[in-house]
């Protein structure tokens, strides 16, 4: 007797192909049969009449390193669908461990997390699964946790060669431990400050090891083109497969970018380098407020960054930086204050919810700066924002693109993240695939379980075959939409390594996942 029996779906397996009506049967946490004959025999049988049987979608970029601590059903990612995350994007992560700084670096992306008792991925991950899991996870090792482990408090300048090697040797241990890839942040403290010769020695180990090389690099606005172009040239000197993170070009001046962009991108591909890029569906981004300053104030702790800020002298000067910026990425200039806003405040929920020029007409602030810099010169806490980065053309052009692959970029450190943590899924399928037409639903779904799992070497994952893990999700196109900020409709049925995770858009709380290694 089977334990779930799915009868009269219409399948779209992950591979792209022509849909077709079977019933799927699962015993245990694996796919046991796909057939057009009659199955009744089963602990569970579902009616999917009207409905797509989809493998679990899997997100290519997320930052649900601690989610699990604070939800352990995963409500917010199983509830859209998905039922495996790849973390420890952007350079951030949370091991290896050894020294509390790495706390300060993640915690406007991740959170905050009191108790680390880890010291590596296999720690990490026993500690992860200890209570449960709702949904599964995969881990890059991040940047910042190795240059945080062997330079400590030191870590905003560049690595000397021992730290280097040191580095690698790190990074050699945690990917043969099962961490899936290794990624960096090069626009955020302390990868910023990582020199060539580091960054080609790291990325020499992952391609030894033949694993995936995932990196936010140094420039989204001004200098994307050349930013892009220094990553594309690692991957080709160092052989290592590249996944950019979140391609886009940022602010009205660069918009025209997007096509140059993805022009290297193919003609890289072209000359051999393994390069593909994810990308979320919303034309707003969301990251730390702190990184709209210059890199030289981000060298400094939080203390030293609120003192410099309560001064006059200290302050013209960043304005300068920030408004005529030298070699790295000024976002404000480039979208404005009423495209930045104020997500979440630890020290200032009045805020919450304001753009800067909002923020600054209740201050009575001639410049939306000053209201900035007052809000960072008082944040002992998180500090979130959003930001209008791109135009819904290029947005467009991105999802389109045949390279691309489905990510949402989520992130729970605060309560009030982006609708991105939420609704990405269904925004997705909707609007991109369903409304706009920008592919069928059978390769959007390609690009959501099988072009992923491929990418990020997760072999038993991603698509509907006999033998493979019963990460599977039924839902009803028709039905998709939101319930509330931060709920959807249409899944009638989400499937974790056989477990029920959602049943009738409802959260079941079966703790079907797992850590993913490879």
């Amino acid at each position: 007797m089977y334990d779930v029996i799915l009868k009269n779906g219409l399948i779209m397996d992950g591979r792209g192909g022509k849909p077709y009506k079977a019933d799927v049967a699962v015993f245990s946490s694996s796919i046991a049969l796909i057939t057009n004959s009659n199955i009744s025999r089963g602990k569970k049988v579902v009616d999917c009449n009207g409905k797509i049987v989809a493998p679990g979608f899997i997100d290519s970029h997320t930052h649900s390193d601690f989610l699990f601590f604070s939800d352990p059903k995963a409500s917010y990612r199983v509830g859209q669908g998905i039922t495996t995350d790849i973390s420890g994007n952007c350079g951030i992560g949370v091991f290896p461990y050894k020294n509390p700084i790495l706390k300060e670096f993640v915690k406007d992306v991740l959170g905050e997390w009191k108790d680390w008792n880890w010291n590596d991925f296999s720690s990490y991950k026993a500690y992860l699964q200890k209570n449960g899991m709702g949904c599964n996870e995969a881990f890059l090792v991040s940047h910042t946790a190795l240059r945080s482990y062997v330079m400590g408090n030191d870590s905003l300048r560049e690595a000397t060669e021992r730290e280097v090697e040191d580095m690698c040797a790190l990074l050699a241990s945690e990917l043969d431990k099962g961490a899936i890839g290794f990624s960096s942040g090069l626009y955020y403290s302390p990868c910023v400050f990582a020199s060539p010769f580091e960054i080609l020695s790291l990325l020499k180990v992952v391609a030894s090891k033949n694993k995936i090389f995932s990196v936010h690099h140094r420039s989204e606005g001004r200098g994307c083109v050349k930013s892009l172009e220094e990553v594309l040239e690692y991957a080709k000197e160092s052989g290592v497969r590249l996944e950019v993170s979140h391609l886009k070009a940022i602010g009205k001046e660069n918009e025209k970018n997007i096509d140059v962009m993805l022009g290297m991108i193919e003609k890289y591909r072209e000359e051999g380098v393994d390069v593909k890029f994810d990308v979320y569906p919303y034309t707003f981004g969301s990251t730390s407020l702190f990184s709209l300053l210059p890199p030289r104030v981000l060298a400094y702790s939080r203390l030293e960054q609120r003192m410099a800020l309560s001064l006059d002298s200290e302050r013209r000067t960043i304005k300068e930086e920030i408004m005529d910026p030298d070699g790295w990425d000024s976002v404000y200039p480039m979208v404005g204050p009423d495209a930045i806003k104020a997500l979440y405040l630890s020290s200032h929920p009045e805020y919450n919810g304001m753009t800067l020029s909002e923020i600054a007409g209740i201050k009575d602030l001639s410049d939306p700066l000053d209201a900035l810099f007052d809000i960072l010169e008082d944040e002992t806490g998180l500090a979130v924002m959003t930001d209008v980065t791109e135009s819904e053309e290029n947005l467009e052009k991105v999802i389109s693109h045949s390279l691309s692959c489905f990510g949402t970029d989520s992130l729970y450190s605060s309560p009030l993240p982006h609708p991105r943590s939420f609704h990405s899924t269904v925004e997705f399928l909707k609007k991109y695939v369903m409304e706009r037409k920008l592919m069928t639903m059978e390769e959007g779904i390609r690009r959501m379980t099988g072009e992923t799992a491929d990418r990020f070497g997760l072999r038993d994952r991603g698509t509907l075959e006999e033998g493979k893990a019963a990460d599977i999700t039924v839902f009803d196109p028709e039905l998709l939409s939101l319930v509330d900020e931060r709920r959807n409709r249409g899944f009638s049925l989400v499937l974790v390594n056989g477990k029920v995770a959602v049943e009738n858009d409802g959260i079941t709380g079966e703790l079907g996942g797992k850590v993913l290694t490879i």
